[in-house]
């Protein structure tokens, strides 16, 4: 009798751990199914594409903040940042007057150096991520505003070629996994992602250990910029235009999808596959949503209360954590 209560015992602290760590696909799965008992268009080919091209922009978006939440730290900015770079992509291709791929790598390069003067900011000015940032979403999106003098301009063939089909498979989505496979190798099978875990974990044991805080910190938001970049190349190219008002509120999702995925605002625990997740759960959520013809207006009420039960259930796992 005792072997077979340890038996269930065991049973359900191993479903209860698997819970603990798989909590949104669990719940990305019964959400999946909800919608699809509530309404016949939701488990269609034409859905899940439009599913998966409107999370390849959050998604990619929040691979590159998983950089900076594991190491500890918060990017308001990414949301600006993408815009940025849709825009400088655009301008360097309708009035510097260069090839297309010379666009898209600019624009890339937008991305980064936005993100590593952040980096910056947080690792030699010593201001908290949360301001450094907050200035840089400012910056950016007035800087915006200034190569575009508030005008939409057309992107580069390179850049538009992202939002096009490659066959039957949107580019967008193509672009979406192999982002998340560059992600996942960086933060699993790199130095600096083992770095980024120690630097979120304890900054200061981190520094006694000999890990160069500041160059992680610098490198983590760099690539939160680059990931940014691409997040708004993306979008621009399904657009075939870069907008000023491009991302405006992105970072919101983007920062839900990495909690919701499982990290911890506190620093040192986060995954890719989690992030991946929590951009496809909002999506899904948003999509189903739209299907059942629910006021935009409640959706973000519904988006809201799912970002709070997340950012509840980090809360409740660190104390269960510490005790």
């Amino acid at each position: 009798m005792n072997k077979v209560a340890a038996r269930r015992g065991l049973g359900g602290a191993t479903f209860a751990k698997f819970l603990a760590n798989n909590g949104a696909l669990v719940g990305l799965f019964v959400l999946g199914l909800a919608l699809f008992i509530a309404t016949p268009d939701f488990l269609t080919g034409p859905n899940l594409l439009n599913i998966g091209i409107q999370a390849s922009v959050i998604a990619v978006l929040a691979f590159g903040l998983t950089f900076v939440i594991v190491a500890g730290g918060i990017d308001l900015s990414v949301g600006s940042v993408a815009a940025l770079s849709a825009m400088g992509s655009a301008w360097i291709f309708s009035q510097a007057d260069l090839p297309g791929w010379l666009a898209l790598g600019g624009g890339l390069l937008f991305g980064a150096l936005s993100g590593a003067v952040s980096g910056l900011a947080v690792a030699f000015g010593r201001l908290p991520s949360f301001i450094a940032t907050l200035a840089m979403l400012s910056i950016a999106r007035g800087l915006t505003l200034v190569l575009s003098e508030g005008r939409p301009i057309p992107t580069a063939p390179a850049v538009s070629f992202l939002g096009s089909n490659i066959g039957p498979v949107p580019m967008p989505i193509v672009v979406l996994v192999i982002a998340g496979l560059v992600a996942a190798a960086i933060l699993n099978f790199t130095v600096i992602g083992r770095y980024m875990y120690a630097v979120g974990g304890n900054t200061e044991a981190a520094r006694l250990s000999g890990i160069p805080v500041r160059r992680v910190l610098v490198t983590v938001f760099a690539l939160s910029g680059l990931f940014a970049a691409l997040a708004g190349l993306l979008l621009s190219g399904r657009l075939d235009s870069a907008q000023p008002q491009a991302a405006v509120g992105y970072e919101l999702d983007a920062i839900a999808a990495v909690v919701i995925g499982g990290a911890s605002l506190a620093g040192g625990v986060g995954r890719i596959s989690g992030t991946l997740i929590g951009a496809l759960v909002l999506v899904v959520i948003r999509n189903g949503l739209n299907l059942l013809n629910v006021s935009s207006f409640w959706q973000q009420v519904v988006i809201g209360v799912v970002i709070a039960l997340a950012v509840g259930v980090d809360s409740l796992r660190r104390k269960s954590a510490r005790h």
